[in-house]
């Protein structure tokens, strides 16, 4: 037998006690009505029915407090066997009418389940499907889908074909919106038709040959997301070079050496931008940082620039005078894109993206995120990052619009561009939820269009996705994880199946994935990913990619050869999955990756010996704060608090100024008299000292 739901209960969260008995009453007589507290199907119908009540109730709509509580209630007879709780469970006529569901019918099959075995038991057949319902445009068409004589650690795929991808971004009428653009230094809201987009991308593409480049030429993309940086990467790519993305708040040493790797030409720039009120200087830290020669884009707002050194030059002398440019033919496996991920050593993996790659971005959007023509794809990103690329050929494959902000996303102003944009699916990282939810920012900014969210980067916690879907009537939010080296996710969720907060629900259509533990089958463990699938990375360009990925890693259960990934995932109940970070010495902050080595190498200082940074879950969130180990020179000072919160913030000064200000908050900076070591001259592995770090920190 449930309890009740009582008015005081109510007004502990919030509500005045003239709106709590009406409203408990009304939640109880439809708690009488699903009775069955430990039914999984009752707990579903009574959190819907909660909702329902709650949405329309003016005094509780908005307290957020209210809706959670209702949730727990709903939810309080679930065992674990049952799996987590979901906040939305799509209709029969809503899964049905999704592009997961029409591809059910087409192929006659009967549920989600038998759909992803089927993508991964016929997986030629499946991207010969997706590249069919994608368009993807050849100049000459592939002999088939995938070499079959080629190696599954390095498969070759689409051969004999020749494309660019790019020209599939242009297949929507010319005059459909491409792009929706605001800022905050101007609110008024912008729109770039496709047409105008292929115009503007061909003057880049021009512009790069009357300067005398070459096809397979790199040319670095250092800027904020912008109409005018989405128009260089796609004119980069339809002039056969290749793009080299480099995240504006990268300080200077990181772009330059994130240049140097990728030998980059020159480098696209804007002189400036404005976020959180503050002006960005970008155009200054290519000139500080002795960069390649710079094409420099105006400040938003200016049509001037004035360049500094002599081989730079301003945009619009740049461009060339030709809006027609016939993209170059590339090989399949061709470069396209330069991204920047980080594995354990101290320089960070620069991970190819191929002409193939965006057809994995293109075909996760149109399944998992059931993208369709009429759709507004958000999700503040740069080109730094995955997930501007992703959300450039997701959209635009997919005739879809995308929405641009440049600003501070964690203001009102920038809600009310999702709002004003018509945003049908918003991308986010968990710290931005966070701040949201802390602020309420984002409460009472009409988020009707909105139909789903996307949350990816970090692991993310039931309370604040719960509190994302409530911000815009429950709608649900596809977790998606995976990274650079996949060109999308290899675990997802769907708008076909229940979404329960902080969870995936499958692995991505077309890959699959075991867990291990020390080399045994786990609930709880190593993701190792079953290739092939297109999107992997076959290359490094400063690493090899072999011992990278594929190097003693252990056999699938039916003797598959499985490729590295390095997360920990955990399988739970009803086919749900949790995330839990990083396995190995990869530091991932509010949704930014590098490794330990790179941390420690802008930290360095004459007053310690050595230090370990490690990423550390202090509160079994999934979510993890940067604690740093430091050997001070001066041993006899390890015990001294004035020098390690003076060290705190030496540490966070030189990584912002350094490295990234996303990572310039240390949690703590732990002093010890030595490392531990797991060898000569290796300090013992992040995973040894986490436990090492809760051990300190637990309660005596």
């Amino acid at each position: 037998m449930r309890p009740s739901v009582t008015p005081a209960d109510l007004e502990e969260l919030g509500l005045r006690r003239d709106a709590s008995k009406g409203l408990s009453s009304r939640l109880n007589a439809a708690a009488r009505t699903h009775s069955k507290e430990s039914d999984p199907e009752e707990q579903v119908q009574l959190w819907a029915a909660f909702r329902s009540i709650v949405t329309r109730d003016l005094a509780a709509r908005r307290l957020f407090p209210v809706h959670e509580f209702l949730f727990r209630f709903a939810y309080a007879g679930l065992h674990a066997e049952d799996g987590p709780p979901p906040a939305w469970v799509p209709s029969p006529e809503r899964a049905g009418s999704s592009n997961i569901g029409r591809l059910m019918r087409e192929l006659g099959i009967s549920s989600f389940q038998a759909l992803h075995r089927w993508s991964v038991q016929n997986r030629d057949e499946f991207w010969a499907t997706m590249i069919r319902k994608l368009g993807i445009i050849f100049r000459t068409p592939p002999n088939r889908i995938r070499d079959p004589r080629s190696d599954l650690t390095r498969p070759d795929w689409l051969p004999g074909a020749t494309m660019n991808i790019a020209e599939t971004c242009f297949r929507a009428n010319a005059r459909k919106t491409a792009i929706v653009y605001a800022s905050e230094t101007s609110a008024e809201l912008h729109r770039m038709a496709y047409g105008d987009l292929r115009r503007l991308a061909s003057r880049v593409a021009s512009g790069l040959e009357r300067i005398g480049t070459e096809p397979g030429d790199r040319f670095a993309l250092y800027m904020p997301m912008t109409p005018e940086s989405v128009a260089i990467y796609l004119g980069v790519v339809l002039a056969g070079r290749c793009v080299v993305g480099i995240a504006d708040a990268s300080a200077p040493e990181e772009f330059a050496r994130r240049a140097k790797i990728a030998d980059a030409k020159a480098v696209f720039t804007v002189d400036s931008y404005v976020r959180d009120g503050k002006e960005h200087a970008i155009y200054a830290k290519v000139v500080e940082a002795k960069g390649p020669p710079a094409i420099v884009i105006p400040a938003d707002g200016t049509d001037h620039v004035q360049v500094r050194r002599p081989k730079d030059v301003a945009w619009n002398d740049f461009l060339g005078e030709s809006e027609r440019f016939d993209a170059v033919a590339c090989r399949p496996s061709d470069a396209s894109n330069i991204l920047f991920s980080s594995g354990t050593t101290k320089d960070p993996k620069a991970i190819p993206w191929t002409h193939t790659t965006p057809i994995k971005s293109a075909a996760d959007a149109y399944l998992h995120h059931d993208t369709v023509r009429s759709d507004v794809l958000a999700w503040p990103t740069s080109f730094g990052w995955m997930m501007g690329p992703w959300l450039t050929y997701a959209s635009l494959i997919n005739r879809a619009t995308m929405a641009l902000y440049v600003g501070s996303t964690t203001n009102q102003a920038f809600g009310e561009f999702v709002s004003r944009a018509g945003v049908t699916m918003l991308g986010v990282v968990p710290k931005l939820v966070r701040a949201w939810k802390m602020a309420g920012t984002m409460e009472g900014v009409n988020w009707n269009r909105i139909r789903r969210f996307s949350s990816t980067a970090e692991p993310s916690s039931p309370e604040e996705m719960l509190y994302l879907m409530f911000l815009a009537g429950y709608k649900p939010v596809i977790e998606y994880c995976g990274g650079t080296e996949i060109g999308g996710a290899y675990i997802t969720a769907t708008m076909v199946q229940p979404n329960a907060p902080a969870t995936f629900s499958t692995p991505a259509l077309g890959l699959d994935f075991v867990i291990e533990d020390e080399g045994k089958a786990a609930q709880r463990g190593e993701v190792f990913l079953i290739p092939p699938s297109i999107g992997l990375s076959n290359d490094l360009l400063n690493q090899d990619h072999f011992e990278e990925y594929f190097a003693r890693t252990p056999q699938g259960p039916n003797g598959e050869r499985l490729r590295r990934h390095g997360d920990q995932i955990e399988r739970l109940g009803s086919g749900y999955f949790r995330h839990h970070g990083r396995i190995d010495d990869m530091i991932n902050i509010n949704g930014v990756k590098t490794s330990s080595e790179e941390i420690r190498s802008v930290i360095a200082n004459d007053r310690v010996y050595d230090t370990k940074p490690i990423a550390v879950d202090t509160d079994e969130s999934g979510q993890h704060q940067l604690v740093v180990y430091a050997v001070p020179t001066d041993r006899s000072r390890v015990t001294s608090h004035e020098l390690a919160e003076d060290l705190r913030a030496t540490f966070q000064k030189r990584i912002k100024d350094r490295l990234n200000p996303l990572l310039a908050h240390i949690h703590e900076v732990v002093l010890v008299e030595e490392l531990p070591q797991a060898g000569p001259g290796k300090t013992q592995t992040m995973k040894a000292l986490r436990r090492d770090y809760l051990a300190r920190v637990a309660p005596k």
